[in-house]
């Protein structure tokens, strides 16, 4: 008979089956906690054993939340909820509730896990362990929502609770989160100091998760301080811990973390592999942040080893998790880390718009200056930062179906003929088609397929005119063809700006009337990069 097998069989009681899945549950070894809180259930039948019934439900449905079955724990803990409050039994109602929190929180339902949480403050009274349960969840989601300022009060209030309940558990917990919060303040020192305590008792208490967690979020800070050879040892250790534990959302976290050590440290085969564990675990056990962290992680590999593509298509994943979490802006967290993510893809956006100049001897640059042009002029107009956006990253792709375009082409000193132009007037399409199937968050696709498009009708592929051209593509156009004008090309030397605004204001009907009115402001004014010097 197997160590489990035994224990279950041996449980004489409910009440002795709880005691004895706790010892499991603190060792981490959560399938045999499982087992012994599901006889814990079967023995709990009668009517005189229902607040025994109730906590089993409960803690079995936390154990099966931390083993990946988050809809089957959530349901225990509403038929544990639901049993309690027709019991009369207000503090395991309350106890419930909590984990019913945790479980949407980890989920990404931040507001029902806020009303939870404060539902369970208003009605604890003087259960100090409730209260400081609450308000230490209440911290993670002003964290959570970027408010460190709630969060470090909420941590220490709870931190307090718990001392006066003599509580190490939560104390450890409240040190976990304080070390959390002064990481994202950048007190590596104090962060250090925090996460020492918590990890102390933990150790104390033989709580291995929460060892594991104050490990994990430890070798954060070890990188941040350049010290990634301990950061990778210590990430190792929580995930040897969790993958103990069988908590696999914690095991998809740890070697996301370890494969963005990896990665620091330059070894890409190694943190390729563990970072696609982590996804697929991740996916599987619904930990979305995880998912979409994972995926910048991956995107920010493939970004060093110039696979541009595949980075992109990993940061359009990311994003799409994000909206599944209908991120909104309160969400000041959600809402920074998606920043991360578009600093991300502007500066993956940016190495594949250098990587197709480098074909081009003569337009080293291009494809950033057409980018600040194009923000300039959009800024004359008034356009939006989202719109500022879509055009920056829509002006470093313009040209990206150049690199289908034969060399021999492409860099022909002398003028092209008929056949050679028309060549070189599908690249917007060769663009569309190497970017199939990435469906970016911002509208770029039209900058890049009508962004030699011009007003009059005159221009390529498709000879738009008038409205039919999108504004973003106008004004990318507009800024291409300055750029063109006063830089180096292989079949004529530069213009200096005067000329190159001259020639412009006779070619005005290639553009809406408002953005060539922009863009001569601009140029006007002397914001436009290099406007104001001899070219």
């Amino acid at each position: 008979m197997n160590p489990i097998s035994g224990q279950v069989a041996s449980a004489a009681s409910a009440r002795d089956a709880l005691e004895r899945a706790s010892a499991l549950e603190r060792a981490g070894q959560l399938e045999a906690a499982e087992q012994l809180l599901a006889t814990a259930l079967g023995l709990a039948g009668g009517s005189d054993s229902t607040s025994d019934r109730i906590d089993a439900l409960r803690r079995i449905g936390l154990v099966r939340h931390r083993l990946g079955q988050s809809d089957r724990g959530a349901e225990d803990c509403r038929s544990s909820l639901a049993l309690a409050r027709s019991h009369g039994s207000p503090r395991q109602a309350l106890e419930a509730m909590n984990v019913l929190a945790g479980i949407d929180l980890e989920r990404g339902e931040l507001d029902t896990a806020d009303q939870r949480y404060r539902e369970i403050l208003a009605e604890a009274g003087d259960e100090i362990e409730l209260r400081g349960r609450a308000e230490q969840n209440l911290g993670i989601l002003a964290n959570i929502r970027g408010d460190w300022a709630e969060a470090e009060r909420w941590y220490r209030q709870s931190l307090e609770a718990f001392r006066r309940a003599e509580n190490a558990k939560g104390c450890a917990i409240a040190y976990h989160n304080l070390g959390m919060i002064s990481a994202d303040r950048e007190d590596w020192a104090l962060a250090e100091d925090s996460y020492a305590r918590g990890l102390e008792l933990a150790r104390e208490i033989g709580d291995r998760h929460l060892e594991a967690l104050c490990l994990l979020n430890r070798s954060e800070v070890l990188v941040s301080v350049g010290r990634a050879d301990d950061a990778a040892g210590v990430a190792r250790a929580a995930n040897e811990i969790f993958a103990a534990l069988g908590s696999k959302m914690d095991v998809a976290a740890a070697e996301k973390q370890l494969g963005a050590i990896l990665r620091h440290q330059g070894e890409h085969e190694a943190a390729e592999a563990l970072l696609a564990r982590a996804l697929g675990l991740a996916v599987a056990t619904g930990a979305s942040l995880v998912e979409a962290e994972t995926c910048r992680e991956m995107a920010l590999l493939y970004r060093v080893q110039d696979r541009n593509r595949e980075s992109l298509q990993l940061l359009n994943r990311a994003f799409a998790v994000f909206r599944r979490l209908d991120a909104r802006v309160d969400l000041v967290d959600v809402e920074t880390r998606r920043d991360k993510l578009e600093s991300t893809f502007l500066a993956v956006v940016r190495d594949w718009g250098q990587s197709i100049e480098s074909a081009d001897s003569y337009t080293s640059g291009h494809c950033s200056r057409v980018a600040e042009f194009s923000v300039q002029v959009a800024g004359q107009l008034g356009l939006s930062e989202e719109d500022l956006l879509t055009i920056r990253l829509g002006a470093y792709l313009h040209d990206v179906g150049k690199v289908e375009v034969p060399l021999e082409i492409l860099n022909k000193p002398g003028r092209l003929t008929e056949a050679e132009f028309d060549v070189i007037k599908q690249h917007p399409m060769m663009g569309i088609r190497l970017l199939e199937g990435i469906e970016f968050p911002w509208d770029l696709k039209p900058i890049i397929r009508w962004h030699h498009e011009k007003h009059d009708g005159s221009g390529y592929p498709d000879g738009l005119a008038g409205e039919a051209i999108p504004l973003h593509a106008q004004i990318v156009c507009i800024a291409d063809v300055f750029d063109a004008l006063t830089t180096n090309r292989a079949y004529r030397d530069a213009m200096g700006t005067d000329r190159a605004l001259r020639i412009m204001r006779e070619s005005h009907k290639w553009w809406r009337s408002d953005v060539f009115e922009a863009f001569m402001a601009s140029a006007e004014a002397g914001t436009l990069p290099g406007v104001g010097r001899s070219l």
